[in-house]
């Protein structure tokens, strides 16, 4: 992959979240994980970003910074840095430095982690960190449940600092956090009851968590059985910033202040997903699942645990998501041949 990768990035012309929220008024800032590409061209700051803290890659060691292929990956703005610590313990600092930093516009932090992704390193692994070799090969290497629960305790202790500083701040009231995740555990994450994990379209690989902290708008303690998916969050965050989306660009996501205030009552949503070997709809209850020649077909609203094939029983249901599913992926790109 390499090289080819470098190349492949949004198309500078494309409105991103950062880039709407900024023409809103908003000061606008990303600390930890980019991916979606890299310097010189695909960097976050072409992309509505003020300022930059963190990894252009999808993963880095958690000591030395470096990335997958070995190489040093992490940035200040454009300019590659050396920073001896912990990764998790390294982005939360500079998300606190943005916080507390005196302004005159309000600010949109973007705050992604890189824990508890690959390798598995919690804070006091330095020495794994250095007999651990660089690159694909060893992307399976090492790890245990223990390790992993080590690199998830550092990362809810680092958020708690955070919440801590806007409190102590005096910003607490007046914030909008949004905490998720960009896909379902692997590995030594624990599922259950949802079969499936990253890379897999059963609920394991799509179900994500999804906390929202947004005094005088969201009522305390409470949840929601409303289906919502990440690109409502792109949506959310736009509106709440006084921003639309380009007409030219239209969001594929909604607007949920109405859902988050409680001003609206469940409703039914479709959701379309894909991997390389996989295709998936979701429509109400009802969930449809392709990989090859195979097909099921689920009813969430009794079996969340994807075990039952209703396939047989509703052809109707079947036809009509299966149909669904091939137009939606017929709009779609096809995926870059080797990416």
């Amino acid at each position: 992959l390499g090289d080819r990768i470098k190349v492949v990035g949004i198309p500078h012309e494309h409105p991103t979240v950062s880039s709407l929220i900024k023409a809103a008024g908003y000061d606008t800032a990303l600390v930890g994980k980019w991916h979606l590409g890299y310097l010189p061209d695909f960097g976050p700051l072409h992309f509505g970003f003020d300022q930059f803290f963190g990894l252009m890659s999808g993963a880095a060691d958690f000591f030395t910074h470096k990335d997958i292929s070995g190489d040093p990956d992490l940035f200040e703005g454009e300019v590659p840095v050396e920073k001896n610590g912990y990764l998790t313990d390294l982005l939360t600092d500079k998300a606190i430095e943005y916080i507390k930093r005196r302004r005159t516009n309000p600010y949109y932090l973007s705050l992604h982690f890189n824990a508890p992704h690959w390798p598995w390193e919690g804070p006091r692994d330095i020495e794994v960190s250095r007999r651990l070799k660089n690159g694909y090969a060893g992307y399976t290497a090492g790890g245990s449940v223990k390790v992993y629960a080590d690199m998830m305790r550092s990362l809810d202790e680092n958020i708690g600092r955070v919440l801590a500083t806007l409190r102590d701040t005096g910003q607490e009231k007046n914030t909008l956090v949004i905490f998720t995740s960009d896909n379902g555990g692997e590995r030594f994450s624990f599922n259950w009851p949802f079969q499936g994990e990253k890379f897999d379209l059963h609920e394991g690989g799509v179900r994500v968590p999804a906390i929202v902290r947004w005094p005088g708008s969201t009522k305390p303690h409470t949840t929601t059985e409303q289906p919502i998916i990440t690109m409502d969050l792109t949506a959310t965050m736009i509106a709440a910033a006084g921003n639309k989306p380009d007409p030219q660009y239209p969001l594929d996501g909604e607007d949920l202040r109405p859902v988050l205030t409680g001003k609206r009552n469940l409703y039914e949503r479709t959701f379309f997903w894909r991997t390389r070997r996989q295709g998936s709809v979701r429509r109400g209850k009802w969930k449809y699942i392709r990989e090859g020649k195979s097909e099921w077909l689920h009813d969430l609203s009794v079996d969340d645990h994807e075990q039952a094939d209703f396939k047989g029983t509703q052809p109707a249901t079947l036809e009509r998501l299966r149909g669904e599913l091939a137009k939606w992926e017929s709009e779609m790109q096809k995926y870059p041949a080797g990416v």
